[in-house]
């Protein structure tokens, strides 16, 4: 297997089984084909030979062609045998409900999963509560409570643990939650996002008022003006990067099975909504990988997509969970989520910038094919397994359209360990510098990009003074060696505008059942009003959420939305 130095920490510090002493007792090799052996033995419930498709599937993975969410690989094979990343839990207004959720979030950090929660159901701070004559104290302080124990379940966890908090804007208490990480070590297990609804933003636009909603008897308790709501969020996210932004009516208008529920939350980095108490197991193939003499290789890509749904799928029926509830209701959508790393490296092998029209395009229609080589896959396996059980009644079920095995097909993750794995740029993020370090748990890894070296060589503009320069630097910009040409070519997160970013994410979204991970980075010295911008672009373009970070900023809380889940 041809893995970098990076990768090999990556794996030895996270991946690799160990022995009670810590000491790692498995190779890469033998990772793989414990995930493929446990993956693969599903095909005997339908009377597939298993052992063949586990060679498939290890060819896939130990290629770099596609990887599994981080979970599959850490768990498959393994008595906690827990594979899914994704999760959501409902948080009704009851002190039970508070802590029986608490407790299940508990299971699911702990299998290295990460958990969304909309508190949007908790009556507001000083409500009457009539069972003990006393007052509320509000959704803020019951997602301190959370942020506390994730503190202590992280410690024993496969992974760093991260939750998403999401609050509907016509909530009485929503200024104190989008205020809340202005402060210091607060949240810091929590990305926190907004949801916005349509009859905000169009308050926003005509310069009205909206009414804050008590959860708990439904009274209109007060009317607010948009604007100085919408201005608060900014006000937050440019000093912070937190709240994000939900566009939770856009987000149910693309549920697939209305029938069942609403969609009230995602998964911590926004890619992925999902029901109370659904799951979802995420992959990505490496784009990276499908570039041959400057065009893309779409026959191999679509042969590996299929083969990547049926694993994905797989997935599901093997799969340990950690509540009933969550098994019901993932085996009744059979949700997966197929989506990309390396699109970076993609638009550089193809000798495209990253924001230019051409890549647009490209976006678009890479994820279109994308989108429909999944629903083949998925509508292939329905033939031989039956559709997902919750289909009648559900978006797809109606005359003319294919029985899928699947609810939805694809997701675009952020693929932040994923990707050091296989060698490759980050989901459909620009490169982030062409090199740089960083820590990941506790381990620090230097990176610089390949890519740019290997041209630089082949066009004879290589030196080692030049290398030095580039690694000290990050970027391109003022070094007269580099041709303008390759210097289009090779800009990073924060010489790329937010309105190109915005687009990107947009483009990759038109075609993509769930949602898009991305980041849009901004520069230090972007002002409010950017952000404000990139706010009403993102939701104008047609995005299902959007999080903004601007270099430089003490970002209060965790930095999970940017680095470590996959």
């Amino acid at each position: 297997m041809d893995l970098t130095d990076n990768a090999l920490k990556i794996l030895q510090a996270r991946y690799l089984l160990k022995d009670e002493k810590g000491r790692v007792i498995e190779t890469p090799e033998a990772m793989f084909r414990r995930v493929a052996h446990a993956v693969a033995s599903a095909e005997r419930l339908y009377g597939e030979d298993s052992s063949l498709w586990a060679d498939v599937f290890y060819e896939i993975m130990s290629g770099l062609r596609f990887l599994p969410n981080s979970p599959t690989l850490m768990n498959a094979g393994k008595d906690i045998g827990q594979l899914a990343a994704c999760f959501v839990l409902p948080v009704d207004d009851s002190m039970k409900s508070i802590f029986d959720t608490l407790k299940n979030a508990a299971l699911i950090l702990q299998s290295g999963g990460g958990t969304g929660f909309s508190f949007s159901k908790l009556r507001p701070k000083s409500d009457i509560v009539r069972s003990t004559g006393g007052i509320a104290s509000g959704p803020v302080s019951f997602m301190r409570i959370y942020n506390t124990a994730t503190d202590v379940i992280k410690q024993g966890g496969a992974r760093r643990g991260a939750n998403m908090g999401v609050l509907r804007v016509d909530h009485p208490d929503i200024l104190d939650f989008i205020r809340v990480k202005r402060t210091e070590g607060e949240l810091t297990n929590f990305n926190i996002s907004v949801a916005l609804t349509d009859a905000f933003m169009d308050s926003l636009k005509n310069s009205g008022e909206y009414g804050l909603i008590n959860p708990r008897s439904k009274a209109v308790t007060g009317k607010i003006r948009a604007q100085d709501v919408f201005d608060e969020i900014v006000k937050s996210a440019w000093e912070t990067g937190d709240p994000g932004l939900i566009f939770i009516d856009r987000i149910n208008r693309d549920n697939p099975t209305p029938h069942i529920g609403n969609m009230e939350s995602t998964n911590p980095c926004g890619e992925q909504p999902l029901l109370p108490y659904e799951a979802c197991i995420l992959g990505s193939v490496n784009l990276s990988k499908y570039v041959i003499s400057s065009a893309i290789d779409y026959k191999s890509l679509a042969e590996d997509i299929s083969k990547s749904v049926r694993f994905l799928d797989d997935s599901i029926d093997v799969n340990k969970y950690p509540l009933p509830d969550i098994e019901a209701m993932h085996k009744g959508n059979r949700k997966i989520g197929l989506g990309v790393m390396g699109w970076a490296d993609m638009l550089i092998l193809l000798g495209i910038p990253y924001n230019h029209k051409k890549a647009f395009s490209l976006a678009r229609e890479l994820m279109k094919f994308i989108r429909d080589a999944t629903r083949e896959a998925s509508s292939n396996l329905a033939e031989k397994r039956g559709a997902f059980p919750n289909f009648k009644g559900s978006v797809y079920d109606s005359p003319g359209r294919p029985r899928l095995r699947n609810a939805t097909t694809t997701t675009i993750a952020p693929t932040g360990t994923l990707s050091i794995i296989a060698d490759c740029s980050s989901g459909i993020e620009p490169i982030f510098a062409l090199a740089y370090k960083r820590l990941i748990l506790n381990t620090e890894l230097f990176e610089a990009n390949r890519h740019f070296f290997d041209i630089a060589m082949e066009q004879g503009f290589y030196s080692r003074a030049l290398r030095e320069l580039v690694i000290n630097k990050g970027c391109l910009r003022g070094i007269n060696e580099v041709p303008y040409s390759i210097k289009k070519l090779f800009k990073t997160a924060h010489e790329i505008l937010p309105e190109d970013h915005i687009e990107m994410q947009a483009c990759f979204q038109e075609f993509t059942d769930n949602a898009v991970s991305k980041t849009i980075n901004m520069p230090h010295k972007a002002k409010k009003e950017d952000v404000a911008k990139a706010f009403i672009l993102a939701y104008e373009k047609g995005c299902k959420g959007i999080t903004v970070f601007r270099s430089g900023t003490k970002k209060t809380g965790t930095l999970v939305r940017f680095s470590e889940t996959d």
